[in-house]
């Protein structure tokens, strides 16, 4: 098998030459690994696969972690995760934006940040493609803490950010909330959707991937919440603020990040321990559907924190 790699709009590639009904070869395996490892977002187009041989593909990148709610995951294959809109749970993930009715938009973050332990990645593959929106954005934070001035990198070296689990996006502090209203299902604890309550977790602003060795931007607008004691480095609460404030932003920009629109038979891996991603959510009772495997991560890359 010989693979074309074509880079993606800013970050990312795509990935071509890759027939999954065929037997892979372990030197395609580890080929496959190391771009994984170098660009960190990898689409691959027509692969019109069973479950079996999407988490037969998924394999190759590290064992599979079972999804915790047994609602999501099929039966069957307890290793897929079923991202699904369009059925009779939309109202439990309904919300408006400026008057408008969205369901399943999520903000930028990484999976199981609150634990302190990310997954180590996720593959996504369309199973049915929604007739307009769905698409999912991916942000490249290796990229965004290169593109940072020397005084900002020499600055977030020494700083701890802390993570607060929220159900209600209205408490989170680095959202944009403008014209957000929460829809009358919405989960108000974690316990409504069978989540515990998470303690807050910590990172360093500035993590190793303990891979790569890359430095990535750890700061992502999902549940963030403060610095820890900012008064140590010289920063006031205010200027702790102002500073994740333009990180957040920063890490938004146009040339960090990527944004799939879907067709079926869509593949897109990620690495957790780089890339954040986002969803743009759904019109009510458009069908989407999205097949999900989950890479288990067995690095703990921040601490979970106790009475700070």
């Amino acid at each position: 098998m010989s693979l074309t790699v074509t880079p993606l709009d800013h970050v990312g590639v795509e990935i071509s030459g890759l027939n999954l009904e065929e037997t892979i070869s372990e030197a395609t395996q580890q080929q496959l690994r190391e771009l994984w490892d170098e660009h960190a977002i990898l689409v691959f187009r027509d692969q019109h696969i069973t479950p079996e041989q999407q988490i037969e593909f998924s394999r190759i990148f590290g064992p599979l972690e079972m999804h915790p709610l047994k609602a999501t995951t099929s039966e069957e294959y307890p290793e897929l995760f079923v991202l699904e809109n369009g059925s009779d749970k939309d109202k439990f993930f309904t919300a408006f934006y400026n008057g408008e009715e969205i369901v399943g938009r999520l903000d930028w973050h990484m999976d199981l940040h609150y634990t302190a332990r990310p997954n180590r990645g996720a593959l996504l593959r369309a199973v049915v493609v929604a007739e307009e929106d769905g698409l999912t954005g991916f942000g490249d934070l290796a990229k965004a803490y290169d593109a940072l001035d020397d005084e900002t990198k020499a600055l977030v070296e020494k700083l701890e950010v802390a993570y607060t689990f929220s159900m209600q996006r209205r408490h989170m502090r680095y959202v944009n909330l403008d014209g957000y209203e929460p829809g009358p299902f919405s989960p108000k604890k974690p316990a409504d959707v069978a989540f515990p309550d998470f303690a807050d977790a910590a990172y360093p602003i500035v993590v190793k991937h303990p891979i790569s060795g890359r430095k990535v931007l750890e700061v992502v607008e999902q549940f963030l919440d403060r610095v820890i004691t900012p008064q140590q480095f010289g920063l006031s609460n205010d200027e702790s603020i102002e500073l994740l404030e333009r990180l957040v932003e920063h890490g938004k920009k146009a040339e960090f990040t990527y944004f799939h629109h879907w067709k079926k038979g869509d593949m897109v891996l990620w690495d957790n321990w780089r890339a954040m991603h986002c969803t743009t959510g759904t019109k009510p009772g458009i069908k989407r559907v999205i097949n999900r495997t989950t890479i288990a991560g067995d690095v703990t890359l921040g601490r979970v924190l106790k009475g700070e």
